[in-house]
């Protein structure tokens, strides 16, 4: 595939991923603040930052898993969690995920075991979701620096 086909798959899939936000894309405008931030002095930023969510959200959520299987269940302690990870996936623009927790931190303060569990497995069909996502654009984008071309910028 050549340069410009490459970037054409690029620019569409980005597109994509922030498509009808009012469907509840995966991304949101956080993510493109977050690869504004990116220059010449650092091509690696989005990459990096993302990478840090990935290691950080697998470790939350294997937290989260153990938590709730704890017998009394420590709320605070999940919602300690999930606030957390709230944080770490807004901060990306990881809205799918972000909204998984919002629902999920109200069942906290139910304190619904039922709802969470619930909440949980959703959260991590998000996350891998938005995961396997992020990656294919990270492979899109090496794909086209391989290439000899430049990462095109999305709106």
């Amino acid at each position: 595939m050549d340069v410009i086909q490459l970037q054409r798959r690029f620019i569409d899939y980005t597109s994509s991923l922030y498509r009808e936000v009012t469907l509840n894309g995966f991304l949101d405008e956080q993510f493109t603040q977050l690869q504004q931030l990116q220059d010449e002095s650092n091509p690696e930023f989005v990459v990096e930052v993302v990478s840090l969510f990935f290691e950080d959200a697998e470790k939350l959520l294997a937290d989260l898993s153990k938590t709730l299987t704890q017998q009394p269940i420590d709320f605070k302690k999940v919602d300690a969690h999930v606030h957390q990870f709230k944080g770490s996936s807004s901060s990306i623009g990881a809205q799918r995920v972000k909204n998984e927790c919002i629902s999920f931190r109200a069942f906290c303060e139910q304190r619904n075991r039922e709802g969470c569990l619930q909440c949980l497995e959703q959260m991590k069909q998000e996350y891998y979701h938005v995961k396997n996502k992020l990656e294919t654009l990270f492979q899109l984008e090496h794909q086209i620096l391989e290439a000899g071309g430049t990462i095109p910028m999305t709106e």
